[in-house]
C-alpha cells in the first residue's frame, strides 16, 4: 500500500495532535484513554521526531466514529491517518492496549512500520485464570459505577505503589470517556492475539517492561519477545504499568537509543 506524496486536504480520519519534526513517530494510547496520555514524554520526543498522537476510534475526541472497535480496525485507522498526513512509513510506539494496536499496524501493513516499540502490553491478555476474570468483569463493573468512579477504583487499587502518579488528571482522563463505547471497545481488546502471528513481525522491535507491572505482568513481555524474532527487551525495574508516568525519562531514552539504531 502506497502513502499519497503529501497530506491530504480532507479531514482527517482522526483526531490527532502533533508536534515537533523529524522522522515521524507514531504513539498509540491505551484503552479508556487517549493520545494525551503522552503528555508527559510528547515534547522530549518531539525534539528529534515528528510526534503523532492520534486518539483512537470511539475514544476522546474520536469518539463520534461507530464501531467495529477491533483492533484490525483500528490499525487501519491508524494507516488512513498516515495517507492523510503524506506519511509513506514511521516507527511506532504503543502502550498497553495500543501496544496490541501497534502490532497489529506491523503485521497488517508491514512496509508502514520501520520500528516497532511496544512499551507495558501484550500479545494476549486472557491468559491466566486472573485475567479472564478481570475481563468478564471489567464490563459489569463499568456499567455500575459509571466511568468516573470505575476510574477511581482503578487507579485506587492499581496505583499503591505509584504515588507520583497524576492520579486526578487520570481519573478525569477515563471519566469523560463514553460509557457504552468503553464497554465495546474492552470487548474488542480482551479478543485480540496476536501469539500466532508473532513471527511474521519483521521489523527490528523493542520490549519495554516495567518489572512490577501488575496490570500486564513480566510473562507477557517475555511471550513477546520469544515470538517475534530479533526482539530487544529491556525491563525498567521498580516501575509498574505506570511507567510513562513515573519513569518518564526512561521510557524516553530506551526509545530514543532504539530508534536511533543504538544499544542503551
Amino acid at each position: 500500500m502506497s502513502a499519497p506524496a503529501g497530506p491530504s486536504a480532507a479531514a482527517p480520519p482522526l483526531h490527532f495532535i502533533e508536534r515537533g519534526s523529524g522522522a515521524p513517530l507514531l504513539l498509540v494510547h491505551g484503552l479508556m484513554v487517549t493520545g494525551e496520555m503522552f503528555s508527559y514524554v510528547a515534547d522530549r520526543f518531539a525534539e528529534r521526531h515528528r510526534v503523532i498522537m492520534p486518539d483512537l476510534r470511539g475514544h476522546g475526541r474520536s469518539r463520534t466514529l461507530s464501531p467495529p472497535y477491533t483492533v484490525s480496525h483500528l490499525a487501519s485507522d491508524l494507516a488512513r491517518l498516515l495517507d492523510h498526513l503524506g506519511i509513506e512509513s514511521t516507527a511506532v510506539l504503543g502502550y498497553s492496549h495500543g501496544g496490541a494496536v501497534a502490532q497489529q499496524f506491523a503485521l497488517d501493513f508491514a512496509a508502514r512500520c520501520h520500528r516497532l516499540v511496544l512499551a507495558c502490553t501484550y500479545a494476549y491478555n486472557m491468559s491466566t485464570f486472573r485475567e479472564r476474570l478481570e475481563g468478564l468483569l471489567v464490563p459489569y463493573l463499568v456499567r455500575l459505577l459509571g466511568m468516573r468512579r470505575f476510574a477511581e477504583l482503578i487507579f485506587a487499587q492499581g496505583l499503591k505503589r505509584a504515588p507520583n502518579v497524576p492520579r486526578d488528571w487520570l481519573v478525569e482522563l477515563m471519566a469523560t470517556q463514553d460509557q457504552a463505547l468503553m464497554v465495546t471497545a474492552w470487548k474488542e481488546a480482551m479478543a485480540f492475539d496476536s501469539r500466532p502471528r508473532l513471527a511474521e513481525i519483521r521489523c527490528p522491535t523493542l520490549i519495554i517492561a516495567a518489572a512490577n507491572d501488575e496490570a500486564v505482568p513480566f510473562h507477557h513481555a517475555t511471550m513477546l519477545h520469544e515470538g517475534i524474532a530479533g526482539s530487544e527487551l529491556v525491563v525498567v525495574e521498580s516501575a509498574s504499568h505506570a511507567l510513562i508516568w513515573t519513569d518518564p525519562a526512561a521510557l524516553v531514552r530506551h526509545t530514543d537509543a532504539f530508534l536511533a539504531g543504538k544499544t542503551d
